[in-house]
């Protein structure tokens, strides 16, 4: 067995300098793996009323171009504030607890209240767009989802009331 070029835990190849072709040096953020540990993960992030969001792939962080992945926290007997995340679509991996993603469904007569209630290992599909909020009703534990988004940073656009949006926000 060869012996390892990197530490475990580096998070990338320091051997490698140069892309295929030897056309000069490759940035640095675009040239190797990132590693990030749990307890790295950045809280300077956009924020929403009632919940915690904690980046750990982003532009800032890694330098991605297309991507923002991160978690977020809901306390016990919590509830967001209403929100929506731009252009961006968002994959939302429930991690602990059972969080309910709430919109308004107004496809009808008369805009409808929807309530997603989630579990462990369930997946949420966030449109760009679509006004909604988070609630944890747990009163002894929190929620914890991942985040990925298609933007590089975290779009939050607080609102102050749950409503449907026209379909052309633009």
């Amino acid at each position: 067995m060869s012996e390892s070029l990197t530490n475990p835990g580096e998070g990338f190849h320091p051997h490698l300098h140069e892309p295929p072709g030897g056309t000069g040096p490759v940035p640095p953020l675009r040239a190797r793996l990132h590693h990030i540990r749990a307890g790295a993960l950045d809280g300077d992030t956009a924020q929403t009323g009632g919940m915690r969001r904690f980046a750990a792939v982003s532009g800032s962080t890694v330098g991605s171009e297309k991507l923002w992945m991160g978690q977020t926290h809901v306390a016990p007997a919590t509830a967001s504030s209403n929100h929506h995340h731009g252009a961006s679509e968002t994959a939302i991996y429930v991690v602990s607890g059972h969080p309910e993603f709430v919109f308004l469904d107004d496809s009808g007569a008369e805009p409808e209240e929807i309530r997603l209630r989630t579990g462990p290992g369930d997946y949420v599909f966030v449109p760009p767009f679509v006004p909604h909020r988070e609630e944890n009703p747990d009163p002894g534990d929190e929620a914890v989802v991942v985040i990925a988004r298609s933007t590089q940073e975290a779009i939050v656009v607080n609102l102050p009331e749950l409503y449907a949006l026209p379909a052309d926000p633009g």
